[in-house]
């Protein structure tokens, strides 16, 4: 009973607050997906439009616009509609990174966009092979100052799988060679055959791989542990503090939509991701849900994240593919 009149003060709000969201036309709401269909993005965003419909009251449409590492669909929602009914499922590339990864992007990020809040964090796992004598990433560490000669896989030069190991050597002090795939299939395949020694890849791809034995995990790549491998101790905590090399998402739109058609978006996420049972759902999909569902905490994380990969992307020149 609640959680329903909570809804239906949002949808309520909804109607006072911000008209623009509430068209005698119906006009639905779009929630763009900067990636293709079928990826872990999308999956995520069309539960959250299922939410969101419940709190606005009204129709979510997702709307997939991939590109150029999220930029396609994330400079369309900078030029579209600025009154509540255009969305973008956000990010840390198209929020943060891809501005360092593509020379002459067509919006800014910061001075496009309007945040609304963020989702959450998903990490990625270091997986390496089961021939690979390390069992914890100080092992692993060691086998690099050794001189060993091995490498890692990732889905593409820019990728967040690339930039995590860019960051790994640069506070290991290893030199573990980057090998850029067209995809993470293709990376994990390479692994298993044993053609690459290890890759910093999403902890569901991974986990079936790692159930069956044919991959070993020695990390996580966020501060906190995994809820899909609580097992599993972070990077962070097995002697790189402040390593964290994850993917984050947030909802943004047009800089120009009105304060009250944000904050009714704002608040429906907010009834949204709080709702018992799509967290549980979140959260086996590996997400780390975060604390505050704000246009500060967005902000924040979309400077952190420029600030955390500046230094990586300028040292090892990385450009996207």
């Amino acid at each position: 009973m609640i959680a329903r009149r909570r809804l239906l003060g949002t949808a309520a709000l909804a109607a006072l607050a911000a008209p623009a969201l509430a068209q005698p036309s119906g006009k639905p709401v779009t929630l763009v997906v900067p990636f293709a269909p079928g990826g872990p993005t999308d999956l995520i965003a069309r539960r959250l439009a299922i939410a969101l419909h419940d709190g606005l009251g009204q129709t979510v449409i997702v709307e997939n616009r991939a590109g150029a590492g999220g930029n396609v669909g994330a400079d369309y929602v900078a030029r579209g509609a600025a009154d509540g009914s255009l969305i973008l499922f956000g990010t840390s590339g198209p929020l943060a990174i891809n501005r360092m990864l593509y020379p002459g992007q067509s919006y800014d990020p910061t001075r496009d966009f309007a945040p609304i809040g963020p989702i959450g964090r998903i990490p990625n796992v270091l997986a390496v092979h089961a021939s690979v004598p390390a069992h914890s990433v100080p092992e692993l560490i060691a086998l690099g100052r050794r001189g060993e000669r091995l490498a890692f896989g990732s889905s593409g030069n820019g990728a967040s799988s690339h930039l995590a190991g860019a960051l790994f050597n640069r506070m290991a002090g290893t030199s573990f060679e980057h090998v850029p795939y067209r995809g993470t299939g293709p990376a994990l395949n390479d692994l298993i055959a044993g053609h690459i020694a290890m890759v910093f890849t999403d902890v569901l791809t991974a986990l079936p791989h790692l159930r069956e034995g044919r991959l070993r995990a020695l990390g996580i790549t966020t501060e906190a542990r995994s809820t899909v491998l609580p097992d599993v101790p972070t990077i962070a905590e097995q002697g790189l503090p402040g390593y964290d090399a994850s993917v984050f998402f947030g909802f943004v739109v047009a800089v120009a939509t009105p304060p009250a058609a944000r904050e009714v978006l704002r608040a429906a996420t907010e009834n949204a991701v709080r709702q018992p049972e799509l967290r549980r759902w979140l959260e086996q999909q590996g997400m780390q849900i975060a604390p505050a569902i704000t246009p500060a905490a967005l902000s924040a994380l979309m400077a952190e994240e420029t600030a955390r990969w500046s230094a990586v992307i300028q040292e090892t020149g990385a450009r996207a593919d």
